[in-house]
């Protein structure tokens, strides 16, 4: 039973990460990123469908992305797509072909974004330690029910602060990346 719990909360906790990453992903830092444009969605004949299942997208150099749309009935949607995606991106059409060219960051703009991923970073750290509390509050409910003794309870905690400590670390460390990676100019 203290297992299952463990099992949960590090489940919970390593989808908060990746939940976090996925994030981070789509924070725009100096270099082009194919990933960058993941979340944009283009109407393909009718139906919402994510960019990179209408179009060959691709990173030509450190600052052009290049998208290829699979049809050329696309090309002016996929394009519209990219530009009402709030990213603030101006793609440019040449024949079938869609470059984005990313402008370089400001410096201003590279300390307001190193601010919203360590907003980013201290919810992971907030969901996580939810897990924990989660976890600790079942661990103390099965004591309650005398399903388990107080030193299992004990055991169980420590465990579940380990795994919590772990995803922490994890967090910063991820996060000290990415500041890194934004402030390089």
């Amino acid at each position: 039973m203290i297992d299952d719990i463990y099992a949960d909360a590090r489940q919970r906790m390593d989808k908060t990460v990746s939940v976090m990453r996925e994030n981070f992903s789509k924070i725009r830092t100096g270099r082009a990123s194919a990933s960058l444009l993941d979340h944009v969605t283009v109407d393909y004949y009718g139906v919402e469908v994510p960019l990179n299942q209408a179009a060959n997208v691709a990173t030509e150099d450190a600052r052009t992305i290049s998208v290829m749309p699979y049809e050329k009935s696309m090309v002016q949607k996929v394009e519209k797509a990219i530009m009402t995606a709030d990213l603030g991106l101006n793609p440019s059409t040449a024949g079938q072909v869609i470059r984005v060219v990313l402008p370089p960051l400001t410096e201003e703009r590279r300390r307001d974004l190193v601010k919203v991923i360590r907003a980013e970073a201290e919810d992971a750290r907030v969901a996580v330690r939810n897990v924990r509390r989660d976890a600790n509050a079942d661990l103390k409910e099965l004591v309650k029910e005398k399903e388990i003794t107080e030193d299992d309870q004990h055991a169980g905690e420590d465990r579940v602060q380990k795994v919590t400590d772990q995803h922490v670390e994890l967090i910063d460390s991820l996060l000290q990346e990415k500041e890194q990676e934004l402030m390089t100019v």
